[in-house]
């Protein structure tokens, strides 16, 4: 897909659109690119579907130089690319992405149709003892972007995508472009304490999908469950699927996502 460039004032986030039918947004987490839904794209594609995917601030091929890197900005940069484009859409987003799904949906809800969850974070938690390691890490260079590529490997616990390895490169050259590298720690600082103060507040139909294996949740069901009941949303536990059940079990995400679309949209 050819890439296309929305100007948000400080910078610019790139996201890439094809197809026709009812708006999809897929929005990819922290230290992710929106290549992170390569298997689920050509699904909703092929659905009718018109999809868009888009890079985080600083992150893939967006611009640098922002003076806020958050679940908030994310959300508006979120809302913005839906008016663009013409909402309603339904809101995918892994992780990051996930948070400020909800944060959009809650603050605009008459452009969010619905939101498809992927490990999402809807509150903060206590970082367990590696990742609080690979975040020291992260502040230094050189040896912080491979801290984080080895640490991104990790979050594949159980099934892994046959071209992991070829991700997980993308993602070194998305560090070593421009300023990233720096826009990234920044990433790294948000709070996701504004989506749960925003969770009751969200109307539209909701679908939670969690990797049992999940290692950013100490307990990844009671965090679904968590998720699920705040939101009055549907609930999908993966088997043997971690942080990114869109990449690594999308035979089991694929068919929930176009059933969820299709009620969405229905």
């Amino acid at each position: 897909m050819a890439v296309s460039y929305l100007d948000r004032g400080e910078g610019r986030i790139a996201y890439e659109v094809r197809g026709d039918g009812p708006l999809v947004v897929c929005v990819p987490g922290m230290g992710d690119l929106r290549s992170t839904f390569r298997f689920t794209i050509p699904a909703l594609l092929g659905a009718g579907y018109r999809v868009a995917a888009m890079d985080l601030r600083g992150h893939g091929e967006s611009d640098d130089g922002f003076s806020a890197y958050d679940d908030l900005t994310l959300a508006s940069d979120i809302r913005a690319l839906v008016a663009h484009l013409g909402g309603p859409a339904l809101l995918v987003g892994n992780s990051m992405g996930a948070a400020g799904s909800i944060v959009a949906a809650a603050e605009e809800p008459e452009i969010v149709a619905g939101l498809a969850l992927m490990g999402p974070w809807v509150r903060d938690g206590k970082p367990r003892p590696v990742m609080r390691l690979v975040l020291r890490m992260l502040l230094v260079k050189p040896w912080g972007p491979a801290a984080w590529r080895a640490f991104y490997k990790t979050l594949y616990p159980g099934r892994r995508p046959a071209d992991l390895a070829a991700h997980v490169d993308r993602l070194g050259a998305s560090l070593r472009r421009g300023d990233h590298w720096r826009s990234f720690v920044r990433t790294t600082h948000t709070s996701h304490a504004p989506v749960e103060a925003r969770l009751d507040s969200v109307r539209a139909p909701a679908l939670v999908v969690m990797g049992e294996k999940d290692p950013d949740f100490p307990d990844p069901a009671a965090e679904a469950r968590f998720a699920a009941e705040r939101l009055r949303g549907e609930l999908l536990m993966v088997p043997e699927s971690g942080h990114y059940p869109q990449a690594d079990s999308p035979d089991v995400v694929n068919p929930a996502v176009l059933a969820f679309a299709a009620k969405v949209f229905g």
